[in-house]
């Protein structure tokens, strides 16, 4: 008897991890979608796609959606110089909509009812999910393993290790999501106000004891409130933005004059 399919929003981490084994156990087949809005290398694309089949999906897709992203969010972010709340700066966020519309167009070439993603019952992106899933695709079943049953990280690495499934301590301790727009670090010491995570655990950035100790200059041209060129030189707005994120993440502070256009 053929095994029902589901498509499964993989980021190859912790979470999405422990759905290809849950959503196995429960019976289904399960097609991985990658869907890369900035996070990723090559070589982290390649290694995402050998966990997929070490996990015992029965396919993988990586999909683009830089562009879409840049397209239907990113520039608007940009020209509206938006912070969540006037303040905090948005990031992974905004990416779950382009992702969930992949991931559905993807479930819907596949013929496949049931989309799953790992977002947990805390945070906002399990509604961002969801609610692009029903939008786009009303008679989908969407599974969130993470969310039900609500196992935690600690859970999820013993549930992998008992089926042998090796987890990096830093894996099991933080969720990172790196996109066009940032990077979020969560779990760990980042749950407790008095505590701080350790160098290691921001990927991106330099600790301040080894950040250059001469600030570096940039000269960001725009044109109707879109940036075009980086010192006088046209890019393309994905390579702008990558060439920003790789020389701000050599240099540790920031300020908010440095930040807003």
């Amino acid at each position: 008897m053929k095994k029902e399919l589901a498509v499964l929003a993989f980021s190859g981490g912790l979470d999405t991890s422990y759905c290809v084994l849950w959503l196995r156990e429960q019976g289904y087949d399960v097609a991985t979608i990658t869907v890369n809005t900035g996070g990723f290398s090559p070589e982290e694309l390649r290694q995402i796609e050998c966990r997929s089949t070490e996990l015992g999906a029965v396919s993988h897709k990586t999909l683009d959606g830089r562009q879409s992203l840049w397209d239907l969010v990113v520039r608007y972010v940009i020209r509206g110089n938006i912070l969540r709340g006037g303040v905090y700066p948005l990031s992974a966020g905004p990416e779950r909509l382009v992702q969930a519309m992949q991931v559905v167009d993807s479930a819907l070439k596949y013929g496949a009812d049931v989309v799953a993603h790992g977002s947990t019952g805390a945070g906002n992106d399990q509604i961002r999910f969801d609610h692009a899933i029903r939008v786009l695709m009303p008679h989908a079943t969407i599974v969130a393993p993470i969310r039900t049953p609500g196992a935690g990280r600690a859970q999820e690495v013993a549930y992998l290790s008992e089926r042998g499934v090796a987890v990096p301590e830093m894996v099991g301790r933080y969720s990172v999501n790196k996109g066009l727009l940032g990077t979020t670090i969560g779990g760990g010491e980042t749950l407790d106000a008095w505590e701080h995570p350790p160098d290691s655990a921001f990927i991106d950035t330099a600790s301040p004891l080894d950040a250059p100790d001469e600030p570096a200059y940039l000269l960001i041209s725009f044109e109707e409130g879109l940036p075009v060129a980086l010192d006088g030189q046209p890019l393309p707005p994905l390579d702008l933005m990558a060439a920003l994120a790789s020389t701000g993440g050599k240099h540790d502070t920031w300020t908010e004059g440095a930040y807003r256009v």
